[in-house]
């Protein structure tokens, strides 16, 4: 019974509904900001082990004796390209930076307001190297705004390819400049004015947002498998976030 109201629930987009509804309160109050936004994304780990990340042509060694045998990857060539997870197959296996280990996981990005920190956008994504860039795009353009917008964002959204498409899509991106042995995207034409320096302050209150939702909304590693159904509970955490903030917001107002 239990499957069958979950199926209901992901058909109707519940997850989504939910979240549009707290929002709607929130912009009634007017506690959201029309014009200053900021974007980041951070990994879910996949309900899933790297013993089960297996070679898709199926010549994978035959497993050791145990229910749980011990596995050795040292020296192995392991991809997305060539490997596959036979526990949830839409997972990847990505590693955030060259510092962190490689882990099969999802990609969550979330849209944020910069007024009062309020979560105004969510997706969530196959881990790729460009799902970052590719999200924030599609959620800021869904942006109901009227004139240009300001973005923040820290340095793997500084790229020529994402500050000229923001830019078309009147959006001024002031995101974090990528000076690291390359030249930046962003130059003293945005850097100049004030407004960049602030949103270089306001992006930092995203991390707020990703530390609830791994601790208190027990998203850091999902207990579901499937891009749609994780996404689903990653969705309806951040409405969970919304309402918390909402609930110390509104006495204010």
């Amino acid at each position: 019974m239990f499957t069958k109201n979950r199926d209901r629930l992901l058909e109707g987009e519940v997850a989504r509904a939910f979240f549009e509804q707290v929002l709607a309160q929130a912009r009634a109050a007017r506690l959201l900001s029309a014009e200053h936004f900021t974007v980041d994304g951070t990994l879910i780990e996949a309900w899933a082990s790297h013993k089960s990340f297996k070679p898709k042509d199926g010549s994978a060694p035959p497993p050791g004796g145990g229910k749980n045998p011990d596995a050795n990857f040292r020296k192995q060539k392991r991809s997305n390209q060539t490997h596959r997870s036979t526990t949830d197959p839409e997972a990847r296996l990505y590693r955030k930076s060259d510092a962190a280990p490689a882990q099969l996981c999802y990609l969550g990005h979330v849209l944020m307001e910069n007024r009062n920190g309020l979560v105004v956008g969510a997706r969530l994504t196959p881990a790729t190297g460009t799902a970052e860039c590719e999200a924030a795009l599609a959620m800021v353009a869904e942006v109901p705004a009227k004139g240009r917008i300001t973005l923040g964002g820290d340095k793997n959204y500084d790229t020529r390819d994402f500050v000229d498409t923001a830019r078309n899509l009147k959006v001024t991106p002031h995101v974090a400049q990528n000076t690291s042995n390359r030249r930046s995207a962003i130059d003293a034409r945005t850097t100049r004015h004030p407004g960049y320096a602030v949103s270089q302050v306001k992006r930092k209150r995203v991390e707020e947002i990703f530390g609830w939702l791994k601790t208190v909304g027990v998203m850091r590693k999902t207990r579901h498998r499937g891009t749609q159904r994780v996404g689903w509970m990653f969705t309806f955490s951040l409405a969970a976030y919304n309402l918390v903030r909402l609930r110390t917001l509104l006495p204010a107002t």
